[in-house]
């Protein structure tokens, strides 16, 4: 039991890592191609106002971020780093197109840029997840999966992003190289990452 334990715990942290890490290379992509939501709407205005410069931020001050946790959600919506959820079966006999005992797949990337519920769904949009300025859930958002077996790793990894991302927003600018134009381009394999790309950080003062 003890043997099982520990590869669980590797599992979760490997997995989680690899994610999280593309995650936060999509976020930072994003937010050089999208100069006015750093550089205006998050950074000296919210980053500054709740978190300041004399501290880090804790997960304490999630709540009191409505644009930076839109800014995540929105990065896991259009990054599509895991484009099919794991593979289920129904619990109850069901016939599917004919086929009985069919394996489901859901297609995150569909429902993720479905626009049935989603209003400009192939861009970058904070206010997908904003109301009135506050953050809004939504339940057509599911990169983590749903039910029994969604990610066991989702907490952590909700943590690790809303603190690596606001601490960077928090310290640096990023932006493109002189004369050099960042692309969306992706590359695909069990998950989906950004093209390699350079990408400039300067220290921000607020």
């Amino acid at each position: 039991m003890k043997k099982n334990l520990v590869f669980c715990t590797l599992d979760l942290f490997f997995a989680g890592t690899e994610t999280t890490s593309i995650t936060l290379r999509c976020a930072l992509l994003y937010m050089a191609l999208y100069p006015e939501i750093q550089g205006t709407v998050m950074a000296p205005a919210e980053i500054h106002r709740v978190v300041g410069q004399s501290r880090q931020p804790t997960m304490a001050d999630k709540e009191n971020m409505p644009y930076t946790n839109a800014a995540i959600h929105e990065v896991q919506r259009m990054g599509d780093i895991v484009p099919f959820n794991m593979p289920r079966v129904a619990t109850v006999d069901t016939t599917v197109e004919g086929y009985h005992g069919t394996m489901l797949i859901t297609n995150l990337t569909a429902l993720h840029r479905d626009p049935k519920e989603w209003a400009t769904p192939e861009t970058f949009n904070l206010e997908h997840f904003l109301e009135n300025g506050q953050f809004k859930k939504r339940e057509s958002f599911l990169p983590f999966s749903i039910g029994k077996r969604v990610c066991l790793g989702e907490q952590l990894a909700r943590a690790e992003l809303f603190l690596f991302f606001t601490c960077l927003l928090q310290k640096f600018t990023f932006q493109a190289p002189p004369n050099t134009k960042l692309s969306l381009d992706s590359r695909s394999g069990l998950t989906v990452s950004p093209a390699s790309y350079q990408i400039c950080a300067f220290p921000r003062h607020m």
